[in-house]
């Protein structure tokens, strides 16, 4: 095959050539590829492999690798090679020491925009400038391209088949004069077992179930089963839908019950068991021999989460796995150990946490996300701090030992309801990192956005997840990188994910049309602390230059509010502490209606003596939040009106917790400090613009 270089004509890989390559090493019995053969390989790649190194070049190493990894398939990987390589992974932020992407989303021009973000693309430019050559551009291209092509032919599901690809590892590759490696690897592997599809469609039946029933109930204390058959009922799921599975009794609570699965009149639609676990696995396999449920929700904890419990976990697992292959598809399980369902087209809450302890104020009636978390308390506890993200949808997945979060992702990806989802991974079944990306990247073509948020990033976070729901976590450097390229937006904490995702449901329909920001406070230390707070790990915003008709309008506006003599009209402004609600919010119109504005964040100062900031003024009675000149009176048909984003900043004590609810309520982005919601719409404007990339096929943004 002829080599690459910088005037060579783009060439594909002869597949079939690697295909009996990887053949003959198998049959061999071997696992991994001999000198002779990595040569062979690597020129079928368009490059030489010279084992012994140009001590005197000093143009820049790369190390690329196609992985097979346990969660995402095959990767595709690229950085810096040798030492520089090893050290750049450790100090670097994310996707500029190297960057990965899931072989079944990309291509070679795709993977070297998402290449040209690192260190070590720029490096090797730099050097091939001062050397007289052309960017890399077109060699990287083809040479991704037949990489990947290469792992494309070396999968297979087939157990029968020859061996695939599990590792081709490349390090110290130098593009000049023609591409050549010091040193590679190449080992094959058995294909890893996929379990059944499951029929997400019964989804449906499980977050709207026209039936429910629950096993696990007690008649004399007030049990978990019992907490939930309350919570449903509290929540507004009727009665007469409701079945309990208990043969001593003929009704609790005003629900009927009846003795087994088998006396029941007609299929469930969702069945919530709140049982022992030790019972579980006997039950499992009455609904699946009676096929008398759809839905399982499986409540209990321990299976598959200690020593003892996993071998029996991993057998029901397999029984549920292959009771997918039945007609129909058999019933879908979510769990075990799981804290329910909260669905509120469905009516139904089956959390087993009393409603009392989850206190929520008013918000907008219409909910557009979807939280799925393999921790309950992760959701209890993002909902009990900010019960504006208050979701259509929250599932807890558990353990995942039927449902996982590919599985949901598929589902939710093609809800028309649903437009933003916040997920929450400690980790992932084999395989289902790898349909998870395919799903995040579905869900951003149908215009939706996906926030998550992964745990397990230390060994000791990583050792705590296996034994919370029986997890594996996975390396989190290709973890973060795939899901980004494929589109989601990734939290780095849980603040970080609460912002996130908070943003992605305000402003999913506003317009993001660039990266430049207005910035408006009566006080200057917030002012500038947004200016000083636009720049990302890998994106940054820019400060909007005001166009000279904005400008007199601004100062219109100060010299009708008499402040003209103390206020510099400029981008970010310090509007004065002088400045009144009306001030503010017309100033921050003027700066929305810039075409060199793109989005708006402004300090609505609750602690200035002119800002109707209090629920009630002891000193000026009627000069508070119930005036109709008050911000939150004047703010939202200011943000409801607009296109772009605009972000109110509160930055305050609980004496302004009313105003900041107030705001909330009728559907305004409020934060509670100017740095923070900075930041988070910095990071939220790079997701928008490169999930439009990935839509229209524009470049990446950097």
């Amino acid at each position: 095959m002829q080599p690459l270089n910088d005037s060579s004509t783009p060439l594909a890989p002869d597949l079939a050539a690697g295909r009996e390559l990887f053949a003959q090493v198998h049959q061999a019995g071997r696992s991994q590829l001999a000198p002779a053969e990595l040569q062979r390989l690597l020129l079928l790649l368009g490059m030489d492999l010279q084992p012994q190194a140009d001590a005197a070049s000093s143009e820049p190493e790369l190390r690329v690798r196609i992985t097979f990894t346990r969660e995402f398939g095959a990767v595709l990987h690229a950085g810096l090679g040798g030492v520089d390589g090893q050290l750049d992974e450790r100090n670097f932020q994310a996707d500029r020491a190297s960057v990965q992407a899931v072989v079944a989303l990309t291509d070679g021009a795709d993977f070297l925009l998402l290449f040209r973000r690192t260190l070590a693309y720029q490096k090797l430019v730099l050097w091939r400038q001062s050397h007289g050559l052309e960017a890399p551009d077109a060699v990287l291209t083809e040479l991704f391209g037949r990489l990947l092509a290469l792992a494309h032919a070396g999968q297979t599901d087939h157990p029968n088949a020859a061996p695939m690809l599990a590792c081709l590892d490349i390090d110290a590759l130098r593009l000049s004069p023609a591409p050549h490696a010091h040193w590679a690897e190449c080992t094959l592997g058995a294909p890893p077992p996929r379990r059944l599809p499951r029929p997400i469609q019964k989804i449906e039946q499980l977050i709207h179930p026209r039936s429910i029933g629950i096993i696990g109930v007690s008649g004399s204390s007030m049990n978990f089963g019992r907490i939930i058959l309350r919570n449903l009922m509290g929540s507004g799921y009727p009665k007469q839908q409701l079945v309990i599975i208990r043969p001593d009794e003929t009704e609790i609570d005003g629900v009927r019950c009846v003795p087994s699965l088998r006396a029941l009149p007609e299929q469930l639609d969702l069945l919530i068991v709140a049982i022992a676990a030790s019972a579980v696995y006997e039950l499992v396999d009455e609904i699946i021999e009676t096929d008398s449920v759809a839905a399982v929700m499986l409540i209990p904890g321990s299976l598959g989460e200690t020593e003892k419990s996993r071998e029996p976990a991993a057998a029901l697992g397999a029984r549920i796995n292959a009771a997918h292959a039945k007609t129909g598809g058999g019933p879908i399980f979510l769990g075990a150990n799981c804290l329910g369902v909260v669905s509120h087209p469905g009516h139904y809450d089956s959390w087993f946490i009393p409603l009392e302890r989850l206190p929520k104020p008013q918000k907008k009636a219409e909910r557009n996300a979807v939280m799925l978390s393999q921790s309950g308390a992760f959701m209890i506890t993002r909902l009990s701090q900010n019960p504006w993200l208050d979701p259509r949808y929250m599932l807890a997945l558990g353990n995942q030992t039927d449902l996982t979060h590919g599985d949901l992702l598929s589902y939710f990806a093609n809800c028309a309801e649903i437009n933003t989802i916040g997920v929450y991974v400690e980790g992932f079944k084999d395989g289902d990192g790898h349909d998870f990306a395919l799903a995040v990247r579905q869900a951003v073509h149908q215009g939706k956005q996906v926030v998550v948020y992964k745990s397990g990033r230390t060994a000791p976070g990583a050792a705590g997840v296996m034994g919370h729901t029986a997890s594996i976590a996975g390396e989190l450097t290709v973890f973060e990188s795939v899901l980004r390229h494929a589109g989601a937006i990734v939290a780095r904490d849980f603040s970080d994910f609460d912002d996130l995702f908070y943003l992605a449901s305000a402003l999913h329909d506003k317009t993001i049309g660039g990266n430049r920001l207005g910035a408006i406070s009566g006080a200057g230390f917030e002012a500038v602390g947004m200016a000083d707070n636009i720049h990302g790990a890998s994106f940054s915003m820019q400060m909007g230059a005001l166009q000279a008709s904005t400008v007199e309008r601004v100062q219109g506006i100060l010299q009708a509010k008499r402040l003209d003599a103390l206020v510099e009209v400029r981008n970010p402004i310090d509007i004065n502490p002088g400045a009144d609600d009306e001030a503010h919010l017309q100033i921050a119109q003027a700066f929305i209606e810039d075409p060199n504005i793109d989005a708006v964040v402004i300090g609505l100062d609750p602690t200035a003596p002119s800002v109707r900031a209090l629920e009630q003024s002891l000193l000026r009675p009627g000069f508070d939040l119930s005036d109709p000149k008050s911000t939150v009176h004047l703010m939202p048909p200011l943000v409801q009106g607009n296109p772009k984003p605009i972000i109110g900043v509160i930055d305050g004590g609980s004496l302004y917790d009313a105003m900041a609810a107030r705001l909330m309520d009728q559907g305004v982005c409020v934060f509670r400090n100017c740095a923070r919601a900075t930041q988070a719409l910095v990071r939220y404007t790079q997701a928008r613009l490169n999930a439009e990339r990935i839509r229209t096929g524009a470049p990446h943004q950097n």
